[in-house]
């Protein structure tokens, strides 16, 4: 009695009524209070923690994080996240499917940035190994690593930053004939690609499949993004009906990817994610926005159709 009267005066609510009670009460007996900076005590579980009540239990850290969270208790390693997105947000992050297309310049610094947010599952797809020329701006390249997998690379990363995340692979080139199995089960799609035609062949399927894509496209010292829902207007408002009369790619050939930018659009694209999965903040729909890092201008453009 006495136990439960020091759990209750930790803020901690053990679930009772569920079946996974014993798991609950696991993680409240094991949870530690967090001295905030700005004094309050917050109820914590650590990494170590939590991996060894998975192992006893036989359930994934992903599960003991999610329980501990619906408890009030925050893993350790969300603190951070918990003061912009809530609890709520945070399990709707980890119980959330993310599919990346493309492990490159955008996709890798996407996939670095998502499992550290607590995304629970990751579709990585691309079919392209690590080359030199990728060494000035792909965050996952390294010169160990040359002649690997991007997939390959990136995956394990991704488990290296957070081993609650769960990561799926596809060693393919995207084409509109396998996209629609490629892309199932995710809730959003990431671009990370550097041409045209694989952009209108995601948004097409992101269309059949009902779920969002977050475009974006960098060259020089600039970028550009937008989300595209179901039923927005999407591509067709930038580049026109099809991509049949477009080159697959554009001036990036001729100016290049300086190491910054990709970084940079990246980080935005992961914003317009966490958005989309938790509800908090407006995503960018039916407009692009286009950023100059030689002048440091963001400009936001309405599209019609």
């Amino acid at each position: 009695m006495q136990r439960q009267c020091n759990l209750k005066n930790k803020g901690i609510l053990v679930e009772s009524n569920t079946a996974n009670k014993d798991i609950a009460r696991y993680i409240a007996e094991s949870a530690e209070a967090y001295l905030a900076p700005d004094g309050r005590r917050h109820p914590v579980i650590s990494l170590k923690t939590a991996a060894s009540i998975a192992n006893s239990q036989g359930i994934s850290a992903k599960e003991v994080e999610i329980t501990a969270l619906r408890q009030g208790i925050v893993p350790q390693r969300y603190l951070r996240n918990i003061g912009t997105i809530g609890l709520d947000g945070q399990i709707k992050l980890l119980q959330s499917t993310v599919a990346v297309v493309g492990a490159g310049g955008l996709g890798g610094t996407i996939i670095e940035l998502l499992a550290r947010q607590g995304v629970g599952h990751l579709i990585i797809i691309d079919n392209a190994r690590f080359t030199e020329r990728n060494l000035n701006r792909q965050i996952m390249s390294t010169e160990r690593n040359l002649g690997e997998y991007k997939v390959t690379v990136a995956a394990k990363r991704a488990g290296e930053i957070n081993s609650a995340i769960t990561v799926t692979t596809f060693l393919k080139k995207l084409t509109k004939e396998n996209a629609p199995k490629l892309l199932a089960g995710a809730q959003v799609v990431a671009d990370g690609l550097d041409n045209l035609p694989s952009r209108f062949a995601v948004e097409h399927t992101c269309r059949d499949l009902a779920i969002p894509y977050v475009y974006a496209s960098i060259a020089g010292f600039g970028g550009q993004l937008m989300t595209i829902f179901p039923e927005d207007m999407g591509l067709s408002s930038l580049y026109g009906s099809s991509s049949n009369t477009m080159p697959e790619q554009g001036i990036e050939t001729r100016i290049g990817n300086p190491s910054a930018i990709p970084a940079m659009i990246a980080a935005l694209q992961v914003q317009e994610i966490v958005k989309i999965i938790t509800g908090v903040g407006t995503p960018m729909r039916n407009q692009i926005l286009l950023v100059d890092a030689t002048e440091c201008t963001i400009d936001r453009i309405e599209l019609t159709r």
